[in-house]
């Protein structure tokens, strides 16, 4: 993103990789820390209170938000937060416990995805009723915010540590399978993250991403057509 801004200084589709940039500190500010927020309630809901404890269990965004994760998420478009601690002893039942507390994160994306769809619609019926540069504008932002959410989920459904996918996988797993895995879960993280900085795994994600956008995208359009 950052190149393509550098790219862009002087040309007419500026304006469009600003509304771009702006849907990504949108982002950063309220599906990341949501997403994280997720993982801290549904781990206290089944009996682990650590994430509250380290002061997570909150939608303050500079509770969450990691480098790292930040600068991939301007880079190449996706990233993560810091995740939350969690003490896997502490729950009712260990395996179910992980896999519950996994599965909220993406599914506050797919949550978070519903008030996004809804501005898109209502960028829709702007456009229409007003086709000013605005207008397109603000369709652009509203698109990008709302694809940008769904490439999160994606991003985060990955079966790669410590990704939440590895731990909804991790549940049905044997047990030799899954200590293999944690064994060299460094080597995998680093390996996975090569892929993401040299964007091999981006045209997978994307293309992963694109059926759940169409039809968040066609759910805005079909709610715009009611005011228009």
């Amino acid at each position: 993103m950052i190149w393509r801004l550098i790219q862009g200084l002087g040309t007419e589709s500026m304006p469009f990789l600003l509304m771009q940039l702006a849907a990504i500190v949108v982002v950063m500010f309220t599906a990341l820390p949501f997403h994280e927020f997720a993982h801290a309630w549904m781990a206290k809901k089944m009996g682990d209170n650590t994430a509250q404890m380290h002061g997570r269990l909150t939608l303050d965004p500079f509770k969450h938000l990691d480098l790292m994760g930040t600068l991939m998420l301007l880079i190449v478009g996706f990233g993560f937060a810091k995740p939350v601690p969690v003490n896997p002893r502490n729950f009712r039942n260990r395996k179910q416990g992980m896999l519950f507390t996994a599965l909220a994160g993406p599914a506050s994306n797919l949550l978070l995805a519903v008030p996004f769809m809804l501005l898109l619609a209502g960028a829709w019926v702007l456009r229409i009723g007003s086709p000013s540069d605005f207008a397109l504008l603000f369709f652009v932002f509203a698109q990008h915010l709302l694809r940008l959410n769904i490439i999160l989920m994606i991003f985060n459904l990955i079966p790669i540590p410590p990704l939440d996918g590895f731990q909804i996988v991790d549940f049905f797993l044997p047990m030799r399978a899954s200590l293999w895995i944690s064994r060299y879960a460094q080597f995998i993280r680093w390996g996975f993250f090569a892929l993401v900085i040299f964007g091999i795994l981006t045209p997978i994600i994307s293309l992963l991403a694109n059926p759940i956008f169409g039809l968040f995208e066609r759910g805005a359009v079909a709610i715009a057509r009611v005011f228009v």
